[in-house]
């Protein structure tokens, strides 16, 4: 499991977030110990009191576990990685909340610990834990013979891929993977040796290079969007400059954005504005596939839950009345009979319980599943999707370039045609 922690205070807010269902298909509050009330807000607003006779402002370890895309994670092995994590940071005997969330066909649990040993009224010192999860996912992955990914396999390799939220947030408004669009501009650079054969891979994926105002050589696209070519291509400043010269020769950035403006042609941008809506379309379907299946699910979940409850509550009156009461209790004491039904009962009821949570288990699984399928969906969508629009920005670039293209007819363009065609004929009268 991958396991994401962090020292927190909060306590109010972070209960609020953890049993909200915005962004989540299903929310389930599995487990609440070690607190006076069960209620997973009160329990935090108890925290919350006792911490104030700290000076600890981070006084909860929120940590999620999260498991491979894929992976049928029992409940119980959910609850062993969490005693697991406990005892390796010596939360083990603290207060502890466990909620499932559930979100495009995959499970995650969330486990919050109080740090604060009442006993002591201290807060319980966590060193270097970053490092010692490290070791538990490792165990986790090998445990359950998960393909371990290349950062825990070791710590120096990572996603040459890896984005930032700024790039994130601005891909996303130019409606392309960020990844997509950094391999692009590393792909372009690796293609080329000079400025002139770099502008040319460019212009060939729907890219103009220009001037920055503060990162130096930049890639714009057609809808205006910068990209600062150091942090995209992967390549230090130095090395950009050695290949391409100074960028003071480029067009600034705003120049080459009015450049494309003037050259995009209607058409084009009608298409491109008819791809986004048919893409989305598609995924209106999709995402009412969507909401039928959650409330489906919610539904059947909601079926389930009750039926054990009302199968837990008469099973446990069978067995109360199975203990003799009266004089015939007295009787069933002294001969033994009673310890006999009283242990029978005690090793059915931990049958009944064992067997209420496979079924959960057994539920839950097969909707992640239904749930994952309509994902790959998703995810079959959004790649066709930013497939049409990559090519609809080679097309942009073959336009600007066809020999016979003509610019659409502006009302500047008709007048200076205007002007022209009357100087002709000025030029032509004897």
């Amino acid at each position: 499991m991958i396991l994401k922690a962090k020292e927190r205070g909060g306590a109010g807010q972070l209960a609020r977030y953890l049993l909200a269902m915005r962004g989540n298909e299903h929310v389930e509050l599995h487990e609440v110990t070690g607190f006076a009330s069960d209620d997973l807000i009160e329990a935090f607003s108890e925290a919350d009191a006792i911490a104030k006779g700290t000076r600890c402002k981070n006084y909860l370890f929120s940590m999620s576990l999260n498991p491979p895309e894929g992976a049928e994670v029992s409940v119980k092995a959910f609850e062993q990685a969490a005693d697991r994590i406990g005892k390796k940071l010596g939360l083990n005997n603290q207060p502890r909340a466990i909620v499932f969330h559930e979100k495009d066909g995959r499970r995650h649990a969330h486990v919050i610990w109080s740090r604060i040993d009442v006993e002591r009224m201290r807060a319980i010192n966590l060193p270097h834990f970053k490092s010692k999860l490290r070791g538990v996912s490792r165990e986790l992955f090998l445990e359950h013979d998960w393909d371990m990914p290349r950062g825990l396999q070791d710590k120096r390799l990572r996603d040459p891929l890896n984005f930032s939220r700024e790039e994130w947030q601005q891909a996303k408004r130019a409606g392309l993977d960020p990844r997509e669009i950094k391999s692009v501009l590393r792909g372009c650079w690796e293609s080329s040796d000079n400025l002139a054969s770099f502008e040319q891979a460019l212009k060939s994926r729907g890219f103009w290079l220009a001037r920055g105002e503060r990162r130096g050589f930049v890639a714009i696209d057609y809808m205006g969007q910068v990209y600062s070519l150091s942090r995209y291509a992967g390549v230090k400043v130095k090395e950009i400059e050695a290949r391409l010269g100074d960028h003071k020769q480029l067009a600034s950035a705003e120049a080459v954005r009015a450049r494309i403006a003037d050259g995009m042609s209607a058409k084009l941008e009608e298409f491109i504005k008819e791809a986004e809506r048919d893409a989305g379309q598609r995924l209106s379907i999709l995402e009412f596939h969507k909401k039928e299946m959650v409330a489906r699910q919610q539904e059947e979940r909601k079926h389930l839950w009750n039926a054990l409850d009302n199968r837990w509550q008469a099973e446990t009156k069978v067995r109360a009345e199975r203990l003799p009461r009266g004089f015939s209790g007295i009787w069933h004491r002294l001969t033994g009979q009673y310890s006999k039904i009283k242990a029978q009962n005690e090793q059915e009821t931990l049958q009944a319980w064992q067997r209420g949570r496979e079924e959960k288990d057994a539920l839950i699984f097969r909707h992640l599943q239904e749930r994952a399928a309509l994902q790959k969906d998703f995810k079959r969508q959004n790649a066709r999707a930013q497939q049409e629009l990559m090519q609809l920005r080679a097309d942009v670039v073959r336009y600007h370039e066809s020999p016979d293209h003509e610019p659409p007819i502006t009302r500047d363009r008709e007048d200076a045609q205007r002007r022209r065609k009357n100087a002709r004929t000025r030029r032509l009268e004897p």
